[in-house]
């Protein structure tokens, strides 16, 4: 993110774990490699994310530099971790397909090269529908790359506008056509509601065009405005309207009803998905497994260890260049800080949490939640309602209190 990173504790410059977090893996690793890089700012992004003319020269900063930085950081996880199976790699940003294709397929071979990928990896580039071919897709499945990740965000000329997008409504159908004839069978496309001036009738055209082009994943995102954007700036001087709860839960749950009813199934709140096409690198995340963030500002979880990176690619690239780790901090998490966050995380998830995470005063909440129709039981686990995933962040409140 472009707001302040957190404090921690140092990082050592050779990126060196407590043994602690090295031990009872099963040895699978998730990894993220960050593209800071965009051709231009959305208003609306908070995202550690750079344009040329922002990065400038400024010695580490070009996309040759940054990219060589983030191949020794491959070697360095290697170092650290010693030998893993990577099961999934998310390239995300940014905008990664700004690269040429060869450069991210180096990127995948140096992880494959250095730790080796499960048979069944599951390889993600996110992409904006502008910025692909069908050469540089069929470059991409040709190297190794398994899906595709289209932010499309909405297929209405004036919302495509107030968030700053640059691409027209129906190039998203086209990148996902274009990526189906390059021979890829997993494609999934990114929507954003609630942007101001937006009508329910405008989120409609979007679900409509989104699920006419037939992608695999569906991911529906609420807007968020975040703070320091120019997308803030113009709510705070009124010249654009702020979300409305009320409206963003309508637009929720629009966007559940149609896609349930073209047979996409919820696999965590804002997720839908074919049977079989869920996002497995994020479902690692919301399950608290080992993933190591390449890249500046990315951040890492290792065995209840989560570090962050710096953010600017030129002090990324120059610590890299001098044989240290690219950590700006890091926080050894407690027994208990990790229970919490697991049900944070994987109450997010269709298949709930497990009621044996909780402690005995929190299950005591938990039969009130199941009156007000906020949760069921599952067996063991406890999963929201569609009501209760409107209010997921209140219903975590409550479990924890």
């Amino acid at each position: 993110m472009a707001g302040p990173l957190p404090d921690g504790d140092p990082v050592p410059d050779d990126g060196s774990l407590p043994a602690s977090a090295l031990t009872g893996t099963d040895g699978s690793l998730a990894m993220y490699v960050h593209i800071p890089f965009c051709a231009s700012r959305c208003g609306y992004c908070d995202f550690n994310t750079y344009t040329a003319a922002e990065l400038g020269a400024a010695p580490g900063a070009s996309q040759t530099s940054y990219m060589a930085a983030a191949l020794d950081e491959v070697a360095l996880a290697r170092r650290v971790l010693g030998p893993r199976t990577v099961s999934s790699v998310f390239v995300g940003g940014g905008t990664p397909t700004l690269l040429a294709s060869d450069t991210l397929v180096t990127v995948l071979s140096a992880i494959r090269d250095t730790f080796g990928l499960a048979d069944d990896a599951e390889v993600t580039t996110e992409a904006n529908p502008e910025s692909v071919t069908h050469e540089s897709l069929a470059a991409l499945r040709e190297g190794g790359f398994t899906r595709m990740s289209f932010g499309m965000q909405s297929a209405v000329p004036h919302v495509l506008r107030t968030l700053d997008r640059v691409h027209t409504p129906g190039r998203a159908a086209q990148a996902v056509a274009e990526a189906r004839a390059a021979g890829f069978d997993d494609v999934s496309l990114d929507l954003i509601y609630g942007t101001p001036g937006e009508s329910i009738a405008d989120w409609r055209t979007s679900l409509d065009a989104a699920l006419a082009a037939g992608p695999d994943h569906i991911s529906a995102y609420a807007l968020i405005v975040e703070d320091g954007t120019p997308l803030a700036r113009r709510i705070r001087r009124g010249e654009l309207p702020a979300p409305d709860d009320d409206d963003l839960a309508d637009k929720y749950l629009l966007a559940d009803e149609l896609l349930e009813g073209a047979g996409y199934g919820w696999y965590e709140l804002s997720n839908w998905a074919r049977p079989g096409h869920p996002c497995r690198h994020n479902v690692a995340y919301w399950l608290s497994a080992d993933w190591w963030g390449i890249g500046a500002g990315a951040h890492s979880h290792v065995g209840g260890v989560r570090w962050w990176n710096v953010k600017h690619p030129a002090a990324y690239a120059e610590r890299l260049g001098t044989g240290r780790s690219p950590g700006q901090a890091r926080e050894v998490l407690t027994a208990d800080q990790r229970r919490v966050e697991q049900v944070l995380l994987e109450i997010r998830l269709a298949e709930g949490v497990p009621a044996t995470l909780l402690t005995p005063t929190e299950r005591a909440g938990v039969d009130d939640l199941v009156a007000r129709d906020l949760l069921v039981r599952r067996d063991d686990r406890l999963v929201l309602t569609l009501g209760g995933r409107l209010l997921a962040d209140a219903v975590v409140r409550d479990l924890l209190d």
